[in-house]
């Protein structure tokens, strides 16, 4: 596990503030589902395009709802396949526009963004089959070994659980995954949601049961294709992980990661100083944001 020892920027630390003032006013109140995606439509529309010459195409992929991105010097040969996050219950490609061009010009690759099926409406196990189409559509059509899983939040745990079912299924596995912040117990027995409760400067522990149930729907917390922690990680590819130190989910990717490392998978975690959950999502404004997509586009580069 690798501790970075960076001194937090100034934007951080503001960002970190902002965040904390939020989380504070919303202490008290759990909107519904329908009025969070209400908000984040809201917010999409100040997500900012990408830069000239980037090319954005709408697509279905075998009926699911899909955008592809491009950079100019981006290889058509590789391709990121992104797992979004959200709770399982939000989610969208404007929201993620600014994100995606990033990781397109990082790898030199390609960026593919799906929209699989949100809970509660769908309820798991749509989001893991969903994925699991979408890659198969990918993978028809361009070699495995130049395909990444990259996944943030919700969508960290769903790229490990979509390759746990590739395997069981017998079916070539990508390259490599990357995984920021993930999710990966539904089960909620990670020590970081009680010793980073108040650290966390946007994540609250109270909602995450909420969440989970929401996906779940009666399901098993501890089944694999749920809670990747709790399976069987023989065969995955080469993954690299990176959480905040002060996240309530920091243990998700240290225990993932252990389990991984103690299976002899080839693994690297970096936990950064004082980064809020997904901080990669900000690199508009965090120059932490832009240095960790950087080290994602040097890991992927090398694997594809």
């Amino acid at each position: 596990m690798a501790l970075l020892s960076r001194k937090t920027s100034w934007q951080a630390v503001l960002l970190r503030l902002s965040l904390k003032l939020s989380k504070i006013f919303r202490r008290d109140r759990e909107p519904e589902v329908a009025t969070m995606r209400r908000r984040l439509r809201l917010i999409e529309a100040v997500v900012p395009h990408p830069p000239r010459g980037t090319e954005t195409l709408t697509m279905s992929v075998d009926g699911i709802a899909a955008v592809h991105t491009k950079v100019r010097d981006a290889r058509t040969d590789c391709y990121i396949l992104h797992f979004h996050g959200g709770g399982y219950a939000f989610g969208s490609a404007p929201l993620y526009r600014d994100f995606a061009w990033r990781i397109s010009a990082a790898t030199r690759a390609c960026v593919l963004y799906f929209d699989y099926r949100l809970a509660p409406e769908h309820p798991f196990p749509a989001a893991v089959e969903d994925a699991s189409r979408a890659y198969r559509w990918l993978a028809d059509r361009i070699d495995p070994h130049r395909i990444a899983f990259l996944g943030d939040s919700a969508g960290g745990g769903l790229a490990f659980a979509t390759a746990y079912k590739l395997r069981d299924e017998g079916f070539s596995l990508p390259c490599a995954i990357v995984a920021l912040s993930p999710w990966t117990d539904l089960a909620l027995t990670g020590e970081s949601l009680r010793s980073n409760a108040k650290a966390d400067p946007i994540m609250n522990v109270a909602r995450l049961p909420s969440f989970a149930n929401h996906y779940l729907g009666g399901a098993n917390p501890r089944h694999p294709y749920a809670s990747p922690l709790y399976g069987d990680v023989e065969g995955l590819p080469p993954i690299l992980i990176q959480v905040g130190s002060d996240e309530i989910l920091r243990d998700d990717s240290v225990r993932m990661a252990t389990k991984l490392h103690d299976a002899g998978r080839d693994v690297e975690i970096e936990v950064w100083p004082r980064m809020p959950h997904a901080w990669q999502l900000y690199a508009r404004i965090l120059p932490e944001g832009r240095r960790a997509i950087e080290r994602v586009g040097e890991f992927l580069q090398d694997k594809l």
